[in-house]
């Protein structure tokens, strides 16, 4: 369904209520899996996050998870370890062209049972689910964050544990700390000192009632610091609920959009956006991502609807994602008007000098496309393709635009 997003004004005060952290969630049943007297609150509504359960839940001996990445990395690490189980791990067309041979060769090292149904290196998998006894794998930690987080969580059930080298410069240490932090949380035992990464083994829990809540999603907060950003002065949008010593590698939102002239403010659980200061057009924005890729999308398209030079570095993971976001966001936003300019690592906008309107935009199956594009709609009109692709991360995100003075028809 394609959505027409008029030109819209938002209130001045507004508060918005995001469900979990879909990268806490997707962690936290996994685990939950795993140690089953586990009990999550305030879990993720995504798409993601309910195909991740379904999948855990699942006796079927086929399991499509679809567009799901975070749950192709999960659940191929979780099935080769259960034992006197075979099943085929596989997902929609874009999923089989998603590289999955890092994880799979490091999982092999270990132990596993784990073979290529169509072509080499990519789903569908066949996994064989088998006790595994070594516990020694080395990974380049340029990759992505979820092949060690898969690794990371099913751990603490090896007999042996794991000790985890990575070679070279780490890519999203936040992601690897959030996954640390959990198991820390559920008591297991893990160190993580240079680049060696050491979880101790933990057949059961020592507490016996876990009571976890899931934090809101700090990538979805970042739709809504792009819009205060692009609204008046004294715009301000509450968000809930949140904690200043978040997990989540996007928290970062917090101090890079103080180059947008938003202030955020942590009040009991909940984050305050107030656009305090408008941006000059000598503004330049330049951040390093590479600890926090999945918001690239937005500050892109927040520069672009400022009218701002943008160079964002860090982001050779996004061509492996929904699609690839770099060559997509090139592309879209020069349908806008924009001028970028891409290699596999960053991307470069120079300043917009005005806005095509009533333009389509493409979403290539990845909510974020369709996310980070709407908040133009305070600019000028623009038609959002394939509106519903944001029920992977955010079910709701449209109910919650109209609710901030957001119009748009079908």
């Amino acid at each position: 369904m394609n959505l027409h997003l008029h030109q819209s004004t938002i209130q001045p005060t507004n508060a918005i209520q995001i469900t979990g952290s879909k990268s806490e969630s997707n962690r936290l049943l996994l685990l939950q899996a795993l140690y089953p007297e586990i009990k999550i609150n305030n879990i993720s509504n995504s798409d993601d996050s309910v195909l991740m359960a379904k999948a855990l839940a699942s006796k079927n001996t086929v399991i499509d998870i679809h567009h799901a990445g975070t749950a192709m990395r999960f659940l191929t690490a979780y099935f080769s370890t259960q034992e006197g189980r075979t099943i085929e791990l596989t997902g929609s067309k874009r999923m089989k062209e998603r590289p999955i041979a890092i994880l799979v060769d490091a999982l092999n090292q270990l132990g596993a049972e784990i073979t290529y149904k169509e072509n080499q290196g990519f789903p569908p998998l066949l996994i064989t689910g088998k006790k595994l006894t070594n516990n020694k794998v080395t990974l380049q930690a340029n990759v992505s964050s979820q092949y060690i987080s898969a690794l990371l969580l099913v751990a603490s059930k090896l007999e042996n544990g794991l000790e985890l080298t990575l070679e070279g410069e780490i890519t999203s240490v936040p992601y690897i700390n959030m996954t640390l932090s959990l198991l820390e949380e559920i008591g297991t035992k893990t160190k993580f000192q240079d680049n060696v990464i050491t979880i101790y083994p933990q057949q059961q829990l020592a507490d016996k009632t876990q009571q976890l809540t899931v934090e809101s999603d700090w990538s979805s907060a970042s739709y809504f610091y792009s819009i205060v950003a692009m609204s008046a002065i004294g715009t301000t949008i509450s968000l809930s609920s949140y904690k200043q010593n978040s997990l989540q590698g996007d928290s970062a939102l917090a101090t890079i959009y103080k180059a947008f002239g938003v202030t955020t403010t942590f009040k009991n659980n909940t984050v305050v956006l107030q656009k305090t200061e408008a941006t000059t057009p000598d503004t330049k924005i330049n951040f390093d991502l590479k600890n926090a890729p999945d918001i690239a999308q937005t500050i892109s398209v927040t520069a672009f609807g400022l009218g701002l030079e943008c160079h964002l570095t860090g982001l050779h993971t996004l061509k492996i994602k929904e699609t690839d976001r770099l060559v997509a966001l090139k592309t879209e936003i020069e349908k806008l008007g924009g001028q970028v300019a891409i290699t596999d690592n960053s991307l470069t906008l120079k300043k917009a000098i005005n806005w095509h309107q009533n333009v389509t935009i493409a979403t290539y199956n990845d909510h974020r496309m369709a996310m980070a594009f709407a908040p133009l709609a305070l600019k000028v009109p623009i038609i959002i393709e394939d509106s519903k692709v944001v029920s992977k991360s955010y079910p709701t995100f449209w109910d919650d635009l109209a609710a901030l003075g957001f119009i748009f028809s079908v």
